[in-house]
């Protein structure tokens, strides 16, 4: 990798700004100045540093987040703040991307990373990687929309959706719940409560594949996964009913 892109990937500026800062002679590939911008550098056995600090790559991020409502599930939008917003610099300059999406009002687990390859991985249909939500429905959810949700329910436009594990929790006026899905359709668990002639209150993601939301985690805090969890993101177990 040349020590300018290495350099700008680690948020020292940009290629112009790292230029300026390798022709100050603040930079050191294992205690020799480096002055020339395409020098190439293996960031796994040089060690490099800048004013003496030694740089810190990463390839991949992974980041947990306990998303907020208020904030959407993109990269970048022009009115509206989006999840990258409330990443430090550090984080955000590695440019991670939310896995999927949740709803501007929904909170939750949400996954953020750099790796498209196991983003394509847990999103992909084929692979049917659960997602599990907990929800406070406004209505009495019965062992009859138990029974529709594990047959599969027809949403407004016509789709019919995939079977999914639904669990009564708590059921008054508002019924508290679980349910379980294997796809990602646009507002899908609330449009399943419609179908069934229901609505959602409040709804929040606790789960996705094996990877649970971390209790700890408050509304807007985030933390980046350990080796074990990306692993158990990487072996997620398909959807069974």
């Amino acid at each position: 990798m040349r020590i300018d892109k290495l350099l700008s990937n680690t948020g020292y500026g940009t290629r112009k700004e790292v230029k300026k800062l390798l022709k100050s002679g603040a930079v050191k590939v294992d205690e020799t100045v480096i002055k020339d911008a395409k020098k190439q550098v293996d960031p796994s056995g040089h060690i490099v540093t800048v004013y003496g600090e030694i740089v810190r790559y990463k390839e991949f991020v992974y980041l947990m987040m306990n998303k907020p409502p208020g904030y959407i599930s993109a990269t970048e939008d022009a009115t509206q703040q989006t999840v990258l917003d409330i990443l430090e610099p550090e984080d955000a300059v590695l440019k991670p991307f939310p896995v999927g999406r949740l709803d501007k009002d929904t909170e939750g687990l949400l996954l953020l990373t750099n790796d498209g390859q196991l983003a394509h991985q847990l999103l992909s249909p084929k692979k049917h990687v659960p997602k599990t939500y907990f929800a406070i429905i406004d209505g009495l959810v019965t062992d009859s929309d138990v029974k529709a949700f594990k047959e599969g329910v027809l949403l407004d436009d016509g789709y019919m959706t995939k079977p999914a594990i639904l669990k009564i929790l708590k059921g008054e006026n508002q019924s508290e719940i679980e349910v379980t899905i294997s796809e990602g359709k646009y507002h899908q668990v609330k449009r399943m409560f419609e179908a069934v002639r229901k609505k959602v209150v409040y709804l929040k993601r606790i789960s996705m594949g094996n990877l649970v939301l971390h209790e700890d985690l408050e509304l807007g805090e985030y933390r980046e996964l350990t080796d074990e969890e990306v692993d158990i993101l990487r072996n997620s177990e398909q959807f069974n009913t």
